[in-house]
């Protein structure tokens, strides 16, 4: 008899433990024997590989797998369609077979999916996709999919297989995401995608990501950095952790005003774990200044994240999530990570930042060097990239407020 308190967790058809929940709903979990013994990963740099449990009464488990799960409204619209309690067990119950990384979570007895199935979908059924905003709950319970996908926006996975999108079915893997526009933020999209453009003309690694549209609605398309496709053309997952499961803490601790991690913190973790840790070290540094100086308010800890390649390799992932947050009217414009001790992005000054390189322990010229030299590339490539940006998908007049945002912040930066 089954465990209705268990799950199994697996990496592809290999079984790394057991997860489980207590009376009041706080997870434990313990790797497999076989796991261990076979040469398995750690999962997290907080979940050390060892045969001892992580008990539930620690939280360590419990925060590791609950920063898998959707939040805010899009884990409320899932709980309401597929009509179960709102705790993270049994969200993860409902819907951890494809989640971020190459974790499946089952229920104890269901075994992963040795052959992968996918919906195709046509016009008409992107239509009322998007139109509900990547919803798929309503879906007959036997093609149900069990789609978990971290953060606070409304997202779907898809497969994207010659030019065509299909649908996961049960926990058959994605290879891109869809994100859609909000009531309240129908730019985002767009935004998003200028954004991330925006960051790799200056040099950050980001996610390949594209603007589609369909009946005069935007959505984007972004490709997934944790799938890869075989020799025989099929996706297989690859391990990654978002800085709140390495370093330990909550998805509601995401921000550093709400007692999550430093931007310090974040860097003295790339220090210890990651495989070329100068590149991945220049290249957070970099995403710092960016959001500072392009207006991203919102690069909080769980937009950031380690992969686990094959090769037993830990690298910082592609950026993404990149949006100028502060053209967009009703979001808080201060800083998610804080420069030294300020986060308001206009208060910031030659002393903040002195003081973040003090916490980072890097020499302040050096760092001061790094903030004029990308605000003098942002001043040069913004034109260029706006107007790559209006040849591909149409003129679109909302740029203006970041092209305007971004021109301040950086102008600002050239006087420090």
């Amino acid at each position: 008899m089954t465990d209705p308190n268990s799950l199994i967790v697996w990496n592809n058809q290999h079984r790394v433990g057991r997860l489980w929940c207590n009376p009041v709903g706080a997870m434990g979990f313990r790797y497999d024997e076989q796991w261990i013994a076979k040469g398995g990963f750690a999962i997290s740099h907080t979940l050390e590989l060892k045969e001892n449990n992580f008990t539930p009464e620690g939280g360590i488990a419990h925060r590791f797998f609950a920063n898998l799960l959707p939040e805010a409204g899009a884990r409320e619209k899932i709980v309401r369609d597929l009509k179960i309690p709102n705790t993270d067990f049994n969200l993860l119950r409902a819907i951890g077979g494809e989640c971020a990384g190459a974790l499946s979570i089952l229920p104890e007895g269901e075994q992963p999916l040795s052959h992968y199935s996918y919906h195709p979908i046509g016009d008409k059924e992107l239509l009322n996709l998007v139109a509900r905003r990547g919803q798929l709950y309503t879906w007959p319970k036997h093609e149900q999919p069990r789609l978990s996908l971290a953060g606070a926006q409304d997202k779907c996975p898809i497969l994207v297989q010659a030019g065509r999108y299909l649908l996961p079915q049960q926990e058959s893997p994605s290879s891109h995401i869809l994100k859609f526009e909000l009531s309240d933020y129908r730019h985002l999209p767009a935004y998003e995608t200028f954004t991330t453009q925006l960051a790799k003309a200056v040099g950050l690694p980001v996610v390949n990501i594209e603007l589609r549209s369909i009946d005069k609605t935007h959505y984007a398309l972004i490709e997934r950095y944790d799938r890869i496709q075989d020799d025989k053309g099929e996706v297989q997952r690859l391990h990654q952790e978002d800085f709140c499961q390495a370093l330990g803490y909550g998805y509601e601790q995401k921000y550093q005003e709400h007692g999550g991690p430093t931007f310090a913190q974040c860097y003295q973790l790339i220090r210890d774990v990651s495989s070329d840790p100068a590149n991945d070290l220049q290249h957070l540094l970099h995403w710092q200044i960016f959001n500072v100086l392009a207006g991203n308010s919102d690069g909080h800890g769980k937009n950031l994240s380690l992969l686990y390649l094959a090769n037993g390799d830990i690298r910082l992932t592609p950026f993404y999530d990149l949006v100028c947050t502060r053209a967009i009217k009703r979001i808080d414009e201060h800083l998610a990570f804080a420069v030294g001790d300020e986060r308001n992005p206009s208060m910031i000054t030659r002393k903040h930042w002195q003081a973040l390189a003090s916490q980072c322990d890097l020499r302040a010229p050096f760092l001061l060097n790094q903030v004029q030299a990308l605000a003098t590339q942002l001043l040069d490539h913004l034109g260029a990239v706006k107007t790559a940006f209006e040849s591909q998908y149409g003129e679109y007049p909302a740029l203006q407020r970041i092209e305007q945002l971004v021109s301040k912040q950086c102008q600002r930066a050239m006087k420090l």
